[in-house]
């Protein structure tokens, strides 16, 4: 369980994409005074975990209600996310513009650190859980990441100074690549699966 506990939080952490959330937070409150970017911080953390939590749970009524399969769903959620992941690596995400002035949950929290990949990866590992023990795995998992790249955006200055923008950049380029394996492994193991069962 712990080895689970491990793997899956460092897999969330990376589906997240915390040093692209920080760059991209980094740049849309650059004007702002510090106490002010805690505050925003928190609140898309808070609005990340709620999402995340929403979407894990909903997973398996999704499935049922649409009649979609785990693995045709695993599929589209590994293309998603692979499509997000090239975006990631290529540099040309632009955060959408929020005219009500809320930063903190659109788009820093929808679509920045939770992406249609994530969700997708969310809506799978929601429906594959099927006991109370491991559900209560992942959640644990989910709050432990989340609150990693919430830490990270509330201590964004301080991240900053110690990295460096062009660091940040770079990291974020790797995180790409992380997620273009992850939505691999989502491809192939539905595809596998797909075959077995018409085998």
């Amino acid at each position: 369980m712990i080895v689970h506990f491990i793997a899956l939080t460092l897999k969330l952490f990376f589906l997240l994409t915390p040093f692209f959330a920080l760059s991209i937070f980094l740049s849309m409150t650059s004007s702002m005074a510090e106490i002010e970017q805690k505050n925003i911080a928190r609140r898309t953390a808070f609005a990340s975990l709620c999402t995340c939590c929403f979407v894990y749970f909903f997973g398996e009524f999704f499935f049922s209600l649409m009649g979609i399969t785990l693995d045709a769903f695993r599929i589209g959620a590994g293309a998603v996310l692979f499509l997000s992941a090239i975006t990631l690596i290529n540099g040309k995400f632009k955060a959408p513009k929020n005219e009500s002035g809320d930063i903190a949950v659109v788009p820093l929290s929808i679509p920045v650190t939770i992406g249609p990949g994530t969700m997708g990866t969310l809506l799978v590992l929601g429906a594959e859980s099927s006991t109370i023990t491991t559900k209560i795995i992942d959640c644990v998992s989910i709050l432990s990441a989340v609150a990693a790249v919430g830490t990270m955006l509330y201590f964004s200055s301080t991240v900053d100074r110690l990295l460096g923008k062009r660091n940040i950049v770079i990291i974020s380029k790797l995180t790409g690549l992380i997620l273009s394996a992850l939505a691999a492994q989502l491809i192939f193991t539905g595809i596998v699966n797909f075959f077995k069962l018409e085998v």
